[in-house]
Parts: C-alpha cells; structure tokens; sequence
C-alpha cells in the first residue's frame, strides 16, 4: 500500500471514529452531567436525543452535498464544524447552551459521516477498495469497542467535560491528513436541487414525535403532549407524499419495491432501536444505582464489542452455509436473550451474575448480524440505488434507537412511578417524605434523598423500570426476527 494510500485510510478512520466513540462516550457522562445540572431524565435525555435526531435525519442530505459540492470539502468542514460543536459542549454551562452545541457536532457529522466512506469509495478502486473497507471497517469497530473505556478512565480522572475535548487532537490530525492527501472529488451527475423540504420535513417530523414521549414520561398525556405527536405522524405523513412527487427526492420511493430490502430496514429499525434503548439506560443503572465508576461501566460492555467484532468475520461463512434468512432470524433471536437475561437482573449481585451474561448474549447475536444484515441491504436493492440503500439504513439505525429511547424512557418513568408508590405505602410514608419524592420523580435513578430508606426505595423502583425497559428491548429484538424469517425472500440476496 502507497503512503497516501495509507494516510487517505488513517483520515477516514479516525475521522469516522469521533462521530462512533462520541455517541457512546457520551452515555457515560450523563450521570454525572445529570448530578452537575440539578437536571432531569428527560432533560438528559436530550442531549443523546437532539444529536441522534439531527444526525439521522440529514445523512442523506449530507451524502448528497458531498457528492454535489465535494466530498473533501464535506469532509474537512464538517470535521471542523464537529469538533468547534465539541468545544461548545466541553464548555457548556447549562442543558441548552448543551442542546446547541450537540446540533453544531450533528450538523458536522451529518457531512463528514457519509463523506468518508465516499472518500474511500473514489480513491481506491478493484480489490484494494474491498480491502480498504475492510480495514476501514475493523478499525472503526476496534476504536468503538475501546473509545468507551478511554472515556471512562477520562470522566474518573479528569471529569465529564474531558471527553469533549479528546475530539481536538483528533480532528487537528484528521483536517491535517485530508487536506495534504485526501484529492477532491464530486459526483458530476448529482441533482442540480437538493430536496431541503424533505430534509426538513422528515427532521421536524422525528422531532416532534420524540418531544412528545419525552415530555409524556414527566408531564404525562396533556394537550401539548398529544398536539407534538399528531404534529410529528402528520409531517412525516406528508413527507412521503413529497417524496413521492419530488424530482430529486431524499428517498427514492421504488427503492422499497423490493420487498427484502422494505422487511431488512423494518428488522434494522427493531434490533438497532432495541440496541440504541439498552446501551443508553445501562451506564445510568449501572453508575447510580450500582456505584459503577464511569470507567467501570465502560470495561463491563466491553464484552459486547469483543463479540461482535471476532463474530462479524465468520458470519458471512454462516450465512453462506445456512443461509442469509436463517442467519438473520437466529441473530435477533439470541439478541432478545441476552436482554431477557438483563431483566432478570437481581440488586447486589456480582457483575458476573447480574450484567456479564447478558451483555454476551447481545454480543453474539449482533456479532452474527451485523455484516450479513449489511450485505443484504446492498443485495437486495436495485443495482442503481446501491449508495443511497446503504445511506438510507444507516439512518433508520440512528433514527430506531431515537425513538426506541424516548418510547423506553417512559416505560421506564411509568414502572418507577408505580414501584416508588408502593414502597411508600409500605413503609407507610410521611406527607413529607411524599412531597420530597414527588418534586424529585422526574430524576429517576439521579434522585438523591437524605431519609435511607427513601434512597433506598428509589434505587429499588429505578432497576425495575430498567427490568422494564429490558424486556420492552427483548420484544423489539423477537419483531426483528420474526419480520426477517418471514419477510426475507432468500433467492432475492444470492447475488
């Protein structure tokens, strides 16, 4: 391999692994940004949900601007708008001045994001593309899998705010290496409009809806509550009315003619919503109602990633074997057993009893799922919407696990309620012990009261709400196997 070839790779990797590390670290900094701000579940909740939101929502727009105005280009600016959101949030001092930021790192990964595989996609070609995406796509997983622990050794030494700025070095690096060694290159066919109604549309539309089971889990079912839902199912009516009638649309509606590819996204959006909504609510049981340092909680999923990674190199073996459907049906399936583990987790039980088994459990079955699912989106698309499948997939696994954590966190908020008013009646509460456990409802596992029993009964009623969310994410993962075993026409993905 050439040393631009090289340098062209290192740009990409490290580049794609602030928009993959920076997803996950921050989960881990959210009790403890939770515990600085005074603020609530759902407050929090935001600055994962916000992110998720504008990043999911504009890829493809942001695949299509690479195309159309350069994909360097795409790349750099959006590195540099990422990290100046990072600074933004490493010098946050508030949960808005929080939530604009996050958009400035979305409106960033938005471009850089997609931009990187194309770069790839343009400067290698034959079997050294094959090649270059492999590695690509290792060492994108491998600083996944590690990224957590490196952040959680940063919250414990240094505080929340550190994992913020680790993304300067980064980025200084990444714009270094693409602007010496990484050529320009546009898609000389792309559309001359760009369908920014759409755009808008689809992200106003996912917003409003999240705004809406956000807010039900503290404010329950008022009018604005209900009127933010109607909003959001009646923009994102309209937006596949638009894009039916659009010239240049952001989604291509035949591209879901194919009806493998239509039940391959269904499953996507019930397996990686289920993995957004267990991933996000773990550090929070594990740091406030198990004592987990963020360090801690970050090795204790560290199984999950070693599966998944020396799995997803003898899965297309499988599936080659028994095949695609078959494969992708066992998957979910074991997935959903790994949850159903967690749900039977038990309180002051050892990390190997309670957590370890059932964070493997997910880790195998995603390890057997990911790179045939992967394959499969491409295989079963028409040969010309190859690119925009891909991008497509990946922004209903982003766009699943938004909603799977704003619909979960109000079960969640729900079995709490209910838990804590029965520990109260038992331990026949005082109207003071009452009101102080009302005014404190909407912090979940971040309440903290001075009465111990009362500590007590709060931790007791948050890891049942998290039991719920466990099984809640066992039901998405078994919907996910069904659609594929029966959804999945097998002839369709021999190619």
């Amino acid at each position: 391999m050439r040393a631009r070839d090289t340098w062209v790779l290192l740009a990409t990797i490290v580049g794609s692994s602030m928009a993959f590390i920076d997803g996950q670290v921050v989960t881990l900094a959210l009790p403890a940004i939770q515990r600085e701000f005074h603020a609530s579940a759902g407050d929090v909740a935001w600055i994962v949900e916000l992110y998720t939101l504008v990043l999911g929502s504009l890829m493809l727009l942001g695949g299509a601007l690479a195309d159309r105005y350069g994909r360097k280009r795409a790349f750099v600016y959006g590195v540099a708008f990422f990290t100046l959101g990072s600074i933004g949030c490493a010098f946050a001092w508030s949960i808005p001045s929080m939530l604009v930021a996050r958009v400035a790192q979305a409106l960033g990964g938005m471009l850089f994001v997609p931009a990187s595989l194309a770069i790839l996609g343009d400067h290698f070609s034959g079997n050294a593309r094959g090649r270059a995406i492999g590695i690509w796509s290792a060492f994108s997983a491998l600083t996944s899998t590690l990224g957590p622990a490196l952040g959680g050794a940063l919250i414990d030494a240094f505080g929340w705010r550190s994992v913020f700025w680790i993304n300067v070095p980064l980025a200084a690096f990444v714009i270094a290496a693409a602007l010496w060694h990484v050529r320009e290159s546009r898609d000389e066919n792309a559309p001359h409009r760009l369908d920014w109604l759409g755009a808008a549309l689809s992200t106003l539309g996912f917003g409003a809806i999240t705004y809406g089971l956000i807010q039900s889990s503290s404010s329950g079912w008022n009018v604005a509550v209900q009127g933010a839902m109607l909003a959001g199912f009646a923009l994102l009516a309209y937006f596949v009315l638009h894009e039916g009638r659009v010239a240049s649309p952001l989604v291509p509606p035949d591209i879901f003619r194919s009806r493998t590819f239509a039940v391959i996204n269904l499953a996507t959006l019930f397996l990686y919503g289920s993995l957004g909504a267990m991933f996000y609510e773990m550090p929070f049981v594990m740091i406030q109602a198990h004592g987990y340092t963020a360090l801690q909680t970050a090795l204790a999923t560290l199984p999950f990633g070693i599966c998944t990674i020396v799995l997803a190199r003898l899965a297309p073996m499988l599936a080659r074997r028994i095949g695609v459907r078959a494969v992708l049906t066992i998957g979910p399936a074991i997935v959903g057993v790994g949850y159903l583990l967690l749900a039977l987790l038990e309180p002051k039980q050892s990390y190997w009893a309670s957590f370890f088994p059932g964070i493997v459990g997910i880790g195998l079955g995603m390890g057997i799922t990911v790179a045939p699912l992967t394959m499969s989106v491409i295989n079963a698309a028409d040969p010309r919407h190859i690119g925009i499948a891909s991008g497509i997939n990946n922004a209903v696994s982003r766009i699943a696990g938004l909603l799977a954590i704003a619909a979960l966190t109000v079960v969640l908020a729900s079995i709490y309620g209910t838990s804590l008013a029965r520990s109260l009646d038992a331990m026949q509460a005082t109207p003071t012990e009452r009101a102080a456990a009302a005014a404190q409802a909407d912090r979940l596992g971040g309440a903290h009261f001075a009465n111990p029993a009362l500590q007590r009964a709060s931790i007791r009623a948050f890891e049942n709400g998290y039991r719920g969310v466990a099984t809640g994410c066992a039901l998405l993962a078994a919907l996910a196997a069904l659609a594929d075993a029966f959804g999945i026409e097998e002839a369709k993905l021999r190619t």
